[in-house]
């Protein structure tokens, strides 16, 4: 069974950096793309960032490109994203998730596997 658990997320002021980790665990992931998404209680989930594990190819949504980097680590099964220049509106509840197919996608609803989420804070 996929397991995904995010850490990292916490409290810091706006222009500062936070690095989110998603470790997985149960699944074959050089067959997978792995997102991150994040929620508020006013808005539905949306897209951040997603890289494809196999090739290293990567998409960002408009509101963090040239401010978010994500990656991952094949040796420790483990998907990172870097937030740097952090924004008030930043904050929310940030989900990772992994998808099973050859295309990459932006949309949540079609991915398989949930992390619990991590708290993420940004003061103005």
């Amino acid at each position: 069974q996929v397991q995904l658990v995010e850490s990292g997320g916490g409290l810091v002021q706006a222009g500062g950096s936070l690095r989110l980790s998603c470790a997985a665990s149960g699944g074959t992931f050089s067959r997978y793309n792995m997102g991150w998404f994040r929620q508020t209680p006013w808005k539905e989930r949306e897209f951040v960032a997603v890289i494809r594990w196999s090739s290293g190819r990567t998409e960002y949504a408009a509101s963090v490109k040239g401010r978010f980097t994500i990656s991952r680590d094949n040796a420790k099964n483990t998907v990172y994203l870097q937030m740097n220049s952090l924004k008030p509106e930043d904050t929310a509840v940030y989900y990772c998730a992994a998808h099973r197919e050859v295309v990459v996608t932006t949309n949540w609803k079609l991915y398989d596997y949930w992390g619990q989420g991590t708290q993420v804070t940004i003061s103005s």
